[in-house]
């Protein structure tokens, strides 16, 4: 019997609430390797998690048995309860309600990953893919785009 293949690379990206810097070095850690178990066990490769204090950038190789908001679904509203009841207790944690979600060729996959696992320095040296970067992601955008 046949399996199916798919060979689709997501990259994500979504901010805080009003980009509050929220995601400090103290939490970075255990909040990218919990939105990569999350990932994972919705069947996701994840190549690539990181950002800023304000927004986190994820690439994963995506599954045929998932959507993209499922994934964000569980991925956004997991990592909410996390960092309000764990990471930064007291604080009422919340993401933007929208994200960003670009579909990376594999010819691209190598440069997505690198600008990804890079974004401190891409931020210190205003190197930015002004698309995945932009503020104000107010609706859900799904777009081909060579990084």
């Amino acid at each position: 019997m046949r399996k199916n293949k798919l060979c689709v690379f997501i990259h994500f990206v979504w901010a805080t609430w009003d980009r509050h810097p929220w995601i400090t070095e103290e939490i970075e850690r255990d909040l990218y390797r919990y939105l990569s178990a999350v990932c994972e066990d919705d069947g996701c490769e994840v190549l690539a998690v990181g950002g800023m204090p304000d927004h986190v950038h994820l690439l994963v190789s995506f599954p045929n048995t998932l959507t993209l908001a499922e994934l964000m679904q569980h991925v956004k509203g997991g990592s909410s309860r996390l960092i309000t009841q764990k990471l930064l207790t007291g604080v009422p944690f919340h993401w933007q309600g929208s994200y960003g979600a670009f579909s990376v060729s594999a010819h691209d996959k190598e440069k997505v990953i690198r600008y990804i696992l890079n974004q401190k320095q891409h931020h210190a040296d205003n190197t930015l893919w002004p698309e995945a970067e932009k503020a104000e992601i107010e609706q859900p955008i799904i777009e081909q785009v060579s990084a």
